[in-house]
């Protein structure tokens, strides 16, 4: 299906970053882009198993696009050579351009397909998954993202720091573009698929790496599905994740923030049910803190001065609301991952975020009392009522997800 001449370069598009509705050559199904930077060891492998894959699934009925960045070691000339042992394959090699989602862009902009995809050309995004994330989308979804957070997901061996950071970079996602970041569970993924139509004629303005923010973002995805996927350690190659990346991921929430203003789309995937559910447990701490106050702090009992009785308190309570989330808001989760240290880990992270949402009932206090409502009952009920959705949803997000995996 390939109708260019053999071993022959695609162009690279040049202007705005934009999908046209159709494309200009003969049409295909899918189209899939490998974005590459020094992946010589790679790129072979990653272009077998696609292909063994691809052919066996949807024969002649598909590209895989090589957008190389002009990679010192040669990565776009190694794919060139393979064009004519694999037809289905097609390279672009820019020069002029650098950065993984205009790459992408720049892909989609030349393909045939009417589904288009992106995968990771350095064998951390298992190839198998792709056929799980087809089904997805012939099953009637316009998006269908591989996700780390979701049943059959998790990380190989990943160090602390770099968990910390990339659990960082989804509260910060979640606080700046909940109605983005909040519709799926892994938003710096970036191994899925999209319909062309989702995201045709629409401007895209990407930063960084994190081009699914971009879709989600700026494109009309209504139906969208998660498979789970296990992210790997590279085994060839230098890992490109750097301190540079994370706030390139900021300043992409920040654009998109301020260019879309989303709000709409956050109330269709807030989970009601758990919520009254996380509600009524909150409720209960209520109680237990009262209770346990009064025993260590009246006078007629164990009279211990109030500050430290209202530490032990507040930390009792929160005890009693982890496990009653854990054993019932989130018990689905919890089942999945029911060891003694993830249990642990769960408890270490609905603590922080409870105590962060402290700090945020104080805030929100503070400013509708002395700016809008000067009733301090009305705003501490509307403090409190802001710190819960903040407790549910980054507890959602973040404590009871599947995260690790053998």
């Amino acid at each position: 299906m390939n109708i260019n001449q053999p071993n022959s370069l695609l162009p690279v598009p040049s202007g705005t970053l934009q999908i046209p509705e159709s494309p200009s050559q003969e049409l295909v199904w899918f189209s899939l882009i490998v974005p590459t930077y020094n992946e010589a060891a790679n790129i072979e492998k990653i272009i077998q198993r696609l292909t063994q894959l691809l052919d066996e699934r949807i024969p002649g009925n598909y590209e895989l696009i090589v957008v190389d960045d002009n990679s010192p070691d040669g990565t776009w000339q190694i794919a060139q050579s393979l064009m004519q042992k694999y037809p289905q394959l097609q390279v672009m090699r820019r020069q002029d351009e650098r950065g993984l989602s205009s790459a992408v862009i720049r892909g989609w902009q030349v393909a045939k397909g009417t589904l288009l995809g992106v995968i990771d050309g350095d064998l951390q995004h298992p190839p198998h998954v792709l056929l799980q994330l087809l089904d997805a989308i012939v099953k009637g979804a316009d998006l269908a993202v591989a996700s780390r957070h979701v049943d059959g997901g998790g990380v190989s061996s990943w160090s602390l720091i770099r968990r910390f950071l990339s659990r960082g970079a989804q509260v910060l996602g979640l606080i700046i573009l909940p109605s983005v970041v909040g519709r799926v569970s892994d938003p710096m993924s970036g191994y899925f698929l999209v319909r062309r139509h989702s995201i045709a004629n629409v401007t895209l303005n990407p930063v960084g790496y994190k081009i699914l923010l971009e879709v989600l973002g700026r494109g009309q995805i209504k139906q969208i599905a998660e498979v789970g996927y296990v992210f790997c350690e590279r085994k060839q190659g230098e890992s490109k994740v750097t301190w540079k990346q994370y706030l390139e991921y900021i300043h992409h929430l920040l654009r998109l923030r301020l260019s879309t203003g989303h709000i709409g789309k956050f109330s269709q995937n807030f989970p009601v049910g758990r919520f009254v559910r996380f509600g009524l447990v909150g409720l209960s701490g209520v109680f237990v803190d009262m209770a346990v106050l009064y025993l260590l702090s009246d006078p007629t009992t164990l009279g211990l001065p109030l500050t430290r009785s209202k530490i032990i308190a507040g930390e009792i309570a929160i005890f009693n609301n982890f496990l009653w989330n854990d054993a019932w808001t989130f018990a689905d989760v919890a089942m999945q991952q029911n060891s003694w240290r993830q249990r642990c880990k769960r408890f270490l992270k609905f603590n922080i975020i409870c105590l962060a949402g402290l700090v945020l009932n104080v805030l929100v206090l503070n400013l509708v009392f002395n700016f809008l409502i000067r009733n301090r009952y009305v705003a501490n009920l509307i403090a409190i009522a802001i710190a819960t959705v903040w407790n549910f949803w980054v507890n959602l997000k973040l404590s009871w997800r599947v995260t690790q995996v053998k």
